[in-house]
């Protein structure tokens, strides 16, 4: 799949190359506080637990996996990356038809909606090739994460305690379905 560049962003699908990518983002404790309490992620760490886990759910002409989001004028300079996968795809309650979005921003990008607006882009560009129904979570206390989610047009749907391998904790789940799209002839 390919996501559409915006005025200001691009996409690029994350493989395991990306490694490095992947630790520069982690590397900021405000960045990390939602996730882990706001420690930085080891090298070790991306290599042997978070890159097996992206491409354990990765199927990029579906348009699953991490999207790494650069500045279009500035094709070097990463800002964060957007995740898509099917939700509940390590808890045991999987589901292809309702696709999680997610996203981790390097701080400096915060606060100039290039969260929402790569996340719009990445959903966008799944909703055309026939997937209508989004959700998020976030940990409830989140409220900059929460707020993209609203700003994607979700709406809370319930508290849900998501347990995985790596993580345990109460999350909000916000959700959106959309009326499917219509063929393009």
């Amino acid at each position: 799949m390919h996501i559409p560049h915006t005025k200001r962003l691009s996409f690029h699908f994350v493989t395991a190359d990306d490694a490095e990518f992947l630790w520069s983002v982690d590397q900021g404790e405000a960045v990390m506080k939602y996730i882990n309490g706001g420690k930085k992620t080891s090298m070790e760490t991306i290599r042997e637990q978070f890159i097996p886990r992206i491409r354990a759910f990765s199927d990029e002409p579906k348009g699953w996996g991490l999207w790494r989001v650069s500045a279009l004028e500035s094709p070097q300079e990463d800002l964060g990356w957007i995740l898509v996968r099917p939700f509940g795809f390590f808890t045991g309650e999987r589901d292809d038809n309702n696709l999680e979005l997610g996203w981790r921003f390097h701080r400096k990008t915060w606060g100039k909606g290039i969260a929402t607006e790569a996340a719009a882009q990445v959903k966008q560009a799944l909703y055309v090739n026939g997937t209508n129904q989004f959700s998020a979570i976030a940990l409830p206390d989140n409220k900059a994460s929460v707020n993209v989610m609203e700003k994607l047009g979700m709406t809370f749907s319930h508290r849900y305690l998501y347990s995985d391998a790596v993580f345990n904790d109460e999350v909000v789940v916000y959700r959106q379905t959309l009326l499917p799209a219509k063929p393009v002839c």
